[in-house]
């Protein structure tokens, strides 16, 4: 190691500890035994320009233990991301570009939001399967335009955590050769030593897994940690996982290799000696970064510019001898025309049949195939039953990673990851699907697509109690609430084909928002009714004859549309004249004028009532203090269908009867 080498390693510590210092919170044990395998990595190893951050075949890099900011942070400032001094300065606070956690969109140069342990990793393996499609769509020979790697970084707590296990057994069953883990082995948690709790030999777990495993004894030598990354290159067959053996907090004699390193701040004099200790000029003084330390970085930087420069060349040959080629890849990298859409006859086509949702889904992924080549997607194993495959497109897998069709196995948690992973990489849409009940193992991947503004697809069946002889086990009563409490998510449960036209017609045209499309079992009649309108979130799909003079509104969602029309039928019979709303997506409504809700619903019509066999929680803003709900109230049972509705009260003679009192009682 050179002393610029060594200086620009503790550059990295140094920097870090100041901003943690400053911030009086943070955790500082990462970025002090981590800096050199980063450091290493970054000047030696991995393909990027800060000057195009979003360069299309640059090497991606995750830092999976996003705690540890402060050493991605710094890299970024070092290398001209456009991190200042002051942006460094004002790490944690209100505002800033250095928040606790990376946030994708926040800040320049950061791939991913990491902040739960381990979903690092499955976007990793997410992005390095986007890498191995493209580049089977796009490589000639001579031009591998698509040719990148994927490294991810982090530590125990990754490791620990099942979602990591689930995204690298799939990693080894499709042979993604590059993707490279980075280790973090320093056998402290939060609580001390890892062998409270954490005992098992990783290394064998991963080559079970299917990965090359890889060991560096000592975590400051940066020649041995070059010639494994080296080394992890150089295997064309599997992924490769790298252990790098650490101390936590390296470089301050009262904190290394103490479970106290790791999220405090390591104290004023603590600072000072760590300085000192790494032989740091002026160790008094906080954020004191000598030149050179600054140039050497810029001088690094220059390779990633000529590497660029180099790929920009090819890529330019390759567009002029691949015309076509250069045609598919504009149309990869171009959201879909919107408006083309829109006015697509074919994509809008009624039925006339009752049909699932789930299966008119399973017929607009197959329209939009054709229309979105960069359209990829699949299941947690339940394909034939979510109805997710796209014919003709074959399976994607280790010998053919041309294939569109994605088997996850039954791995929701790192299904959810690995979707964030391809949209994040870039040139992909992306769609996954599973049961509703199992949305449950999704959800915090999903929170962190809706933070990070990306618009996966989510495909959830079986939406309801008309699972039917699954039992509790597998209906979903609480889901719709949780899904609906999140924000910048679209929840779209359809009632029939156009609506579930509208539902994917809002999927694939949002540019920073999930949508959620909960989608029926049981077959559901199409409605007269319905429309487009259903894009505004909530439409009138049955008017009532005399609208100003209506007694009472009748919302539904979903399979219940229908049946609130049947009990608007029978109300009329009795001389109650209501009209009825559907609800594919609230979310939507909320973002509609304050004149177009009213118009939807009256604030002078109080009697109303929400009818949805799921949780009645959230229904209370749209039905006030004097309407009702007909929702789910308990757990499911097992029995058929059509039998579980008429248990709990998803009858047109029930609806009926509380329309009536909710009425009576707003007279």
């Amino acid at each position: 190691m050179s002393n610029i080498d060594t200086k620009c390693v503790n550059a990295i510590r140094v920097l870090a500890a100041d901003a943690i210092q400053k911030a009086k919170s943070g955790h500082p044990g990462l970025p002090l035994g981590s800096a050199p395998m980063a450091y290493e990595l970054w000047a030696n190893h991995m393909n990027h320009n800060a000057k195009d951050p979003k360069w299309a075949n640059r090497d991606r890099f995750i830092l999976s233990g996003g705690h540890g900011s402060t050493l991605l942070y710094s890299l970024l400032h070092f290398y001209g991301y456009g991190l200042t001094m002051d942006d460094m300065k004002a790490f944690r606070q209100m505002g800033s570009l250095t928040p606790g956690h990376p946030e994708y969109g926040h800040t320049v140069g950061v791939e991913a939001t990491t902040g739960p342990l381990g979903a690092g990793m499955g976007m990793a393996v997410g992005m390095a399967m986007a890498e191995a499609h493209l580049a089977s769509m796009f490589n000639r020979p001579g031009y591998p335009v698509v040719d990148h790697y994927t490294f991810a970084l982090g530590g125990d707590g990754c490791m620990m955590e099942g979602i990591s296990s689930e995204a690298f057994s799939l990693a080894g069953t499709l042979g993604l050769s590059k993707l490279i883990i980075l280790y973090d082995s320093n056998k402290i948690s939060i609580e001390g030593n890892t062998d409270i709790a954490f005992t098992e030999d990783v290394q064998a777990r991963m080559r079970a897994f299917g990965f090359q495993t890889i060991t560096v004894e000592d975590g400051n030598d940066l020649e041995v940690i070059g010639k494994a990354i080296e080394e992890a290159k150089a295997d064309k067959e599997h992924p490769s996982f790298i252990t790098v053996k650490t101390l936590i907090g390296y470089g301050c004699p009262a904190k290394q290799g103490k479970a106290s390193a790791h999220g405090e701040p390591l104290g004023e004099e603590n600072v000072k000696a760590l300085k000192e200790n790494l032989g740091w000029p002026e160790p008094d003084k906080s954020f004191n970064i000598p030149q050179d330390v600054y140039d050497h970085y810029a001088e690094l930087a220059k390779k990633g510019e000529e590497a660029e420069a180099a790929w920009n060349k090819m890529f330019a040959e390759y567009c002029e001898k691949f015309p076509e080629d250069k045609a598919r890849w504009e149309k990869y990298h171009t959201a879909v025309d919107a408006e083309a859409l829109y006015n697509n006859d074919g994509f809008w086509a009624k039925e006339e049949k009752a049909v699932a949702t789930r299966n008119l889904s399973g017929k607009k992924i197959n329209f939009l195939k054709d229309l979105m080549p960069n359209l990829i997607g699949g299941s947690a194993d339940l394909a034939p039953s979510n109805k997710t495959h796209m014919e003709g497109e074959g399976d994607f897998s280790k010998v053919n990673y041309a294939g569109r069709n994605l088997h996850f196995g039954v791995r929701e948690l790192a299904m959810a990851a690995i979707a964030n992973g391809l949209t994040l990489h870039g040139g992909l849409r992306a769609y996954v699907a599973t049961f509703f009940v199992f949305s449950d193992y999704t959800k915090p991947m999903v929170r962190l697509a809706a933070l990070m503004g990306l618009p996966v697809t989510y495909v959830f069946t079986h939406d309801s109690i008309g699972v039917g002889e699954d039992g509790p086990t597998h209906e979903p009563i609480e889901q719709m609430a949780m899904l609906r409490a999140l924000p910048n998510i679209n929840v779209f449960r359809p009632a029939d084909a156009t609506e579930t036209a509208a539902g994917w017609y809002l999927a694939v045209t949002s540019a920073k928002t999930p949508t959620a499309l909960v989608l029926t079992r049981q077959n559901l009649p199409q409605l007269p009714g319905s429309s487009k309108e259903a894009l505004k979130g909530a439409y009138v799909v049955s008017e009532a004859k005399d609208p100003a003079n209506m007694a009472g509104i009748l919302i539904g969602t979903g399979s219940e549309v229908s049946l609130a029309i049947e009990a608007q039928e029978e109300l009329g019979k009795s001389g109650i004249d209501v009209r009825v709303v559907s609800m594919p997506c609230m979310d939507l409504f909320e973002q509609q004028s304050a004149e177009y809700k009213e118009s939807i619903l009256p604030k002078a019509v109080r009697a109303r009532v929400a009818v949805e066999a799921l949780s009645s929680f959230g229904w209370g803003r749209y039905v006030g203090l004097d309407g009702a709900t007909v929702c789910m109230e308990s757990f499911g049972a097992s029995a058929p269908a059509a039998q579980l509705f008429e248990k709990f009260g998803f009858t047109k003679q029930h609806v009926v009867e509380v329309a009536k009192k909710v009425i009576a009682a707003c007279k």
